[in-house]
C-alpha cells in the first residue's frame, strides 16, 4: 500500500477505530488521515462515513474547510467549486495552509488540463502563502511544481533558478530521497539548453546519493541521463557501459528491468554493430 501499512494491518486499525460503527472518539483530523487507508481497501462507504463524520464534529472555519476539500476532491468536483472554497478560505483567519493546499490542488488541474500559465500563476499564489507560514514541506512540494511547470513552458532558466532553490530547501530538511530527484531534475534541465559538462556532472552526483540509498529507480534515471549525454557525443560504449550497469543493479537483486531500458540497451546494441556505412547513410 502506498501509505506504507499492509492491508491486513491497515484494515485492523480501521475496524479498531470504527468498531460498532461509533465514531464518537474520533476527531476532525483523524477522520481525514484515515480515508486514504479506507480508499486504498476499497471501504467507499467508510470513506464516506469518515467524510460526514468530519464535517460534523469540526471546530472551527479552518476544519471545515479542510473537510470540504477533501469532500470536494473525492467528489471529482468541477474546477468551479475548488475555486469557490479557495475565495472563502481566504477570508477566514488562519486557514492559509487550508488556502494554499487548494491553489496548489487547481495548479494541478491547470496542468494537466495544459493550461500553463494560469497553472504558474496558481502555483506561485500557493507557494507564496506556505512561505509566510513557513511551511518547509509544503514550500518544497510548491517549487516542485513550479519546476515542472517551467520545463513544460520550455523555461528552462526558471527551472534551473527554482529547482536550485529547491535543493537548499531539501537541505534544510535533510532529505535524502529529495535531494537524489531535484539533482536528477537540474541535470536534465542543464543538458537541454547544452550544458553537458554541468548535467553530467549533477547526473554523477544524483547516482551517488542513489547507490547510497540503494534507489533503482533513481540509479536508472541518473544512469539513462548520462547514457543520453554519451550518445548525443556519439559515446556509444559508455553509454551502453551506463545501460548496462542500470540492468545488473536490478538482476542483483532479482527485480524485473523496466522493459524501456531493455529495448534501448537492444537498440543500442544493433547501433553498434550496424554496418559502419550504414551509419553514415
Amino acid at each position: 500500500m502506498e501509505s506504507g501499512v499492509s492491508p491486513e494491518r491497515a484494515r485492523q486499525v480501521l475496524e479498531v477505530l470504527t468498531a460498532g460503527g461509533s465514531m464518537d472518539h474520533i476527531n476532525t483530523s483523524l477522520a481525514l488521515r484515515l480515508m486514504p487507508l479506507a480508499l486504498e481497501l476499497g471501504e467507499e462507504a467508510l470513506v464516506d462515513r469518515l467524510l460526514d463524520h468530519a464535517m460534523q464534529v469540526a471546530t472551527n472555519d479552518e476544519e471545515r474547510g479542510w473537510a470540504r476539500f477533501e469532500g470536494l476532491k473525492h467528489l471529482d468536483a468541477n474546477l468551479e467549486s475548488f475555486l469557490a472554497l479557495a475565495e472563502s478560505s481566504e477570508t477566514m483567519e488562519g486557514t492559509q495552509a487550508l488556502t494554499a493546499a487548494v491553489h496548489h490542488y487547481i495548479a494541478l488541474v491547470h496542468l494537466a488540463e495544459g493550461r500553463l500559465d494560469e497553472a504558474r500563476a496558481t502555483a506561485q499564489r500557493a507557494l507564496r502563502l506556505r512561505t509566510v507560514i513557513e511551511d518547509l514541506e509544503g514550500m518544497s512540494y510548491g517549487m516542485a511544481l513550479l519546476m515542472n511547470i517551467a520545463k513544460r513552458q520550455h523555461d528552462e532558466d526558471t527551472a534551473i533558478a527554482v529547482g536550485t532553490e529547491r535543493l537548499e530547501l531539501l537541505k534544510r530538511l535533510r532529505d535524502e530521497q529529495g535531494q537524489m530527484e531535484v539533482i536528477a531534475d537540474l541535470a536534465h534541465c542543464q543538458a537541454t539548453i547544452g550544458e553537458f559538462g554541468a548535467a553530467q556532472d549533477l547526473f554523477n552526483q544524483s547516482l551517488e546519493r542513489a547507490q547510497a540509498l540503494e534507489s533503482l529507480s533513481g540509479q536508472l534515471a541518473a544512469r539513462w541521463g548520462l547514457a543520453d549525454i554519451a550518445e548525443i557525443q556519439q559515446d556509444y560504449e559508455t553509454a551502453m557501459l551506463m545501460l548496462s550497469d542500470a540492468l545488473h543493479e536490478f538482476l542483483a537483486v532479482n527485480v524485473p528491468a523496466p522493459a524501456p531500458l531493455r529495448q534501448r540497451i537492444h537498440d543500442l546494441t544493433e547501433l553498434q554493430n550496424a554496418p559502419q556505412d550504414e551509419e553514415s547513410a
